[in-house]
């Protein structure tokens, strides 16, 4: 009889470890989409995949499904701020959440930080000036870890961008642009916050 315990454990354990594989892989195929959606629809539905994906690492579905609400609220951003506001709350909430599991990742403090600019363009802060600290402290983070991530680069625009620093804003901008070329891993979202780059 323990024998036949003792099999059948391999056999779940072996169907566990194979299912969870697959939607490892399913999380990074939908991360991959996030370069070439551009429709708030198709931002919904990204954001319901990786809500639903059992993933081994969940803080990776928490990242993505902030990604997918913060480039809804870019895309929505320029259509009105008040449609916008509810896409950006969403995303720092899982951006916070994965963030708990991973505190340090380069990746996570740049998306925070993207989210926390992005929620001072669209008065979601009582405090700008405490959120513009914030930002700081999240590009002072991801630089100790990844100082060549393309999207610290449009971070840094982003920030320098909204300090009136344009020479500054430009070249970060065409950093990450170079960055982007030379980048093959996933996440390879963020093209699309270049300006010219859509």
């Amino acid at each position: 009889m323990n024998k036949i315990l003792f099999i059948l454990s391999f056999f779940v354990t072996g169907f566990w470890a194979s299912a969870q594989t697959f939607t490892d892989k399913a999380l990074q195929q939908s991360a991959s989409q996030l370069n070439t959606t551009n429709t708030e629809g198709d931002y919904d539905k990204l954001f319901k995949k990786f809500t639903e994906t059992n993933t081994s690492e969940k803080w990776q579905a928490f990242y993505y499904a902030a990604v997918s609400m913060y480039l809804k609220a870019e895309l929505l951003s320029k259509k009105s701020t008040a449609s916008a506001t509810h896409s950006i709350v969403t995303a720092e909430k899982f951006a916070l959440g994965g963030s708990l599991s991973q505190p340090d990742s380069a990746e996570n403090n740049i998306l925070l930080g993207l989210i926390t600019l992005q929620s001072i363009q669209l008065n979601v802060y009582n405090d700008p000036a405490k959120a513009i600290e914030a930002v700081s402290k999240y590009i002072s983070k991801a630089e100790s870890s990844d100082p060549n991530n393309p999207r610290l680069a449009i971070l840094k625009a982003k920030s320098a961008e909204k300090s009136g620093n344009v020479t500054e804003a430009e070249a970060q901008y065409q950093k990450a642009a170079t960055g982007f070329t030379t980048l093959s891993a996933v996440p390879g979202w963020g093209k699309q916050l270049i300006p010219g780059n859509k």
